[in-house]
């Protein structure tokens, strides 16, 4: 009989609890057992929700990152925080985030973190040095594993594989990590004799990275290291997912495992080759649900080609998920507000498991047993099809028109650069910020009550004047070189656009995890976008009328909104992607308009939204740089053109981040020291550049003396005339009492440079 799965479930909660409870413990005001407790009751609710299925997911939980817990599961702690003896999920999250809690003794560097695969989803990179050592702390684990069984749910305890741990880990001297291999296998082989002592049958281990390239080195590494782990007493499911596995497929139906798991959702033409290529034994499951995205699956559609492998395969066959569903929101029976028409078309992570369990009731005992579930199913996607909401002509028809001219200035940056000086009378190393500055208890009250109805939009609207002219006045105080309203008036950076748009809705509760406490509600993009009136000229124009400096303008770029959306999947992304950055180039042209010189249009997510496998990686450079500069180039050379990347390891696209032609770049490089910059030694970017020497994501604050040193490193690389010196990202998540010491030191490290004369 066909068997139903899942490969991970959101840990944040219905209503975030996780993150809430992350915080009250941060802050000193809760205890460690009371955020367990949380922890606890999150992984209940979740066992819950999954009963329906015949194996759930057990160990996919995590207070912060599953990468890091698997760090700590293998022993593979940094050595900065190994003398720390207070309880263990302290010195997690001294990891995490550069310390535990605000009276934990010591403060240390945060790990590195970066983007999972192409999704939104960080994780803290494992750190390696040649001498590194691996010991097994299963408690953790064996924790859930005892707890889900108490609940009697049938476990499947879930891992990240030892390869690919190996491959997204960094290592921190001249050694190669696959050398490793050797002393790491001997611990994963003691960790699944511990999850079998337990009683579980099946482990889920991921190995992501057999969706892509691979060099033989990795591939041989694989082949040794399933050798190895076969004479372990469990079976194991090997996941793959996020893509296909093309010239990897080969190597795959040979490991000596007891399954696989091929993402179907983009992977689909692979099914009939795995199923040839593996022994008759193993078992086959397929990830035919999207754990990405929201639209409900077409699920006559998906039996249509499925009924016959379920007949081939029988009993060998399971269904589940693409992938985790972390990266979806929790619950569409939360949502109140969202158009009945549109919520019809969507299905959060509680419904797409509803979703597996109709599409295995069809195939176990034939499509009359739903046949009630599947014509609403049915009634669902042909309302999505055929609406009136999802096609506007004249945004076609603009579209249709594009011409690859608009994205082009009129004189090279070398001209632009010198016009700008003259205006903007910058001094050397001047020093910024990235947008957004502390989102405090008043601005979210304020917000709150406006959308409640409970204050007027006048009263709304003074609130925020009122906060704008504090960020104005504490930049004065800090002496800023070139200022920022600060983005009270901002949820996040990308809903605060998608609502002026349409094309765009919203959830109430759609939240999915970004990293640690950090949550993100993504915009729905259903149908064309246009721009109905001006979004944020009001805010900078009234925020430059409070200072002489220059104010930047603040923008969220097309390929970002896009990549942190979830988008409509009946037309090419690269389509949608242009229809925003038309939309954002009315905008741009509006702020110049209005005498902004600066304009920042942040494209945080345009390494993210890189295909996996590198022979793909040009066409959507093509059409993502092309959206940008279509965005951003309409305007004079007088008006100063800058962007923001942070978290995205761009070294390998940084031609491409040229061919964007920005004025100036701000890029994330504290966590890694400035490694970030040593693309810079081979590519002469053309261009001006703030490389962050402000962690933000961390509570600690930077030194005069730190920051001078990352500039120093930038310098070996960078002609300083071209340098900036600014923060990592914003600063919406930081509170005043962190912000104004470490901007303090910041603006102070740069008069100490222009004084030296580097």
């Amino acid at each position: 009989m066909v068997k139903a799965h899942n490969l991970g479930f959101p840990r944040i909660g219905p209503d975030r609890e996780l993150k809430f409870a992350q915080e009250e413990y941060w802050k000193g005001k809760s205890s460690l057992d009371a955020l367990k407790s949380v922890g606890a009751d999150l992984r209940k609710q979740n066992s819950q929700a999954q009963a329906c299925l015949d194996y759930v997911p057990v160990g996919d939980f995590s207070f912060y990152d599953q990468m890091l817990d698997m760090s700590f599961t293998l022993g593979n702690l940094p050595e900065r925080v190994r003398d720390f003896n207070d309880d263990k999920l302290d010195n997690f999250f001294r990891v995490a985030r550069g310390r535990s809690a605000p009276t934990a003794a010591g403060e240390v560097a945060a790990g590195e973190m970066t983007k999972w695969f192409d999704t939104n989803y960080h994780y803290i990179v494992p750190e390696f040095q040649a001498n590194t050592t691996f010991s097994l702390d299963s408690s953790r684990l064996i924790e859930q594993i005892r707890e889900a069984k108490a609940q009697g749910v049938n476990v499947k305890p879930v891992v990240i594989g030892p390869v690919t741990y190996l491959a997204l880990g960094k290592a921190k001297d001249d050694s190669h990590k696959l050398t490793l291999l050797s002393k790491l296998l001997p611990v994963y082989q003691q960790l699944l004799a511990a999850i079998a002592a337990e009683g579980a049958e099946w482990v889920q281990i991921d190995e992501a990275i057999l969706v892509t390239e691979l060099a033989a080195e990795w591939k041989v590494a694989f082949e040794t290291a399933y050798q190895t782990l076969a004479k372990s007493p469990v079976k194991l499911l090997l996941t793959t997912y996020f893509g296909q596995l093309q010239d990897n497929l080969a190597l795959v139906a040979k490991l000596p495992v007891a399954g696989v798991h091929l993402d179907t959702v983009n992977a689909r033409n692979e099914v009939e080759t795995l199923i040839k290529n593996l022994p008759g034994d193993r078992i086959v499951s397929l990830g035919v649900i999207n754990g990405r995205n929201i639209w409900k699956a077409d699920l006559n559609g998906t039996l249509d080609w499925l009924e016959p492998i379920a007949k081939q395969l029988g009993d060998r066959l399971w269904i589940a998920p693409s992938c985790s569903l972390l990266h979806v929101p929790v619950d569409l029976d939360s949502e109140r507000k969202l158009n009945g028409e549109i919520k019809n078309w969507l299905a959060f992570a509680k419904q797409k498991l509803e979703e597996i369990r109709v599409l295995k009731a069809a195939l176990v005992s034939g499509r009359s047993a739903v046949k009630v579930e599947l014509d609403a199913n049915a009634a669902a996607i042909a309302s999505r099809r055929n609406s009136p909401r999802v096609n506007n002509p004249t945004v076609k028809d603009a579209l249709a028109k594009l011409n690859a001219q608009l994205g082009n200035r009129k004189n090279g940056y070398a001209q632009r650069a010198k016009t700008q000086a003259d205006i903007l009378k910058l001094p050397k190393y001047p020093t910024t910020t990235i947008g957004s500055f502390p989102q405090t208890a008043e601005i979210r009250r304020a917000r709150n009550q406006f959308k409640a109805g409970k204050i007027d939009d006048a009263a709304y609207r003074t609130a925020m004047q009122n906060e704008i002219a504090r960020c104005v006045k504490e930049q004065e105080s800090l002496g800023l070189d070139v200022f920022v309203h600060g983005e009270a008036e901002r949820n996040d950076m990308v809903e605060y656009f998608g609502e002026q748009l349409d094309g765009f809705t919203f959830s109430e509760f759609g939240w999915v995890q970004s990293y640690g406490s950090r949550c993100v509600k993504p915009p729905i993009l259903f149908g064309d976008i246009s721009r109905p009136k001006a979004m944020t000229v009001e805010w900078t124009a009234y925020a430059q009328s409070l200072t002489n400096k220059p104010m930047k303008g603040m923008l969220t770029g097309p390929v970002t909104i896009l990549n942190w959306s979830f988008v409509r999947d009946d037309q090419p992304r690269s389509t949608s992607c242009k229809q925003i950055a038309l939309a954002i180039r009315e905008e741009v042209l509006d702020l110049e308009k209005a005498g902004v010189r600066i304009i920042q249009i942040d494209e945080a997510a345009l390494r993210e939204g890189l295909p996996l496998r590198r022979s793909q990686w040009q066409e959507y450079l093509d059409w993502s740089v092309l959206s940008f500069r279509i965005a951003a180039n309409g305007v004079a050379d007088k008006t100063q053109i800058h962007t923001h990347m942070c978290y995205s390891e761009f070294n390998d696209i940084i031609e491409a981040i040229a061919q964007m032609d920005a004025d100036a770049i701000t890029i994330e490089t504290s966590r890694s020291d400035m490694e970030l910059l040593e693309v810079f030694e081979n590519f002469k970017y053309p261009n001006e550049i703030g490389p962050g020497v402000y962690d933000i994501h961390s509570p600690n604050i930077p030194t005069e003396e730190h920051i001078i040193k990352l500039m120093r490193k930038a310098g070996e690389r960078i002609p300083a005339e071209r340098l900036w010196v600014n923060p990592d990202c914003g600063l919406k998540t930081r509170q005043w009492e962190e912000v104004i010491p470490a901007l303090t030191n910041m603006v102070s490290a740069a008069k100490k440079l222009r004084a030296a004369g580097v």
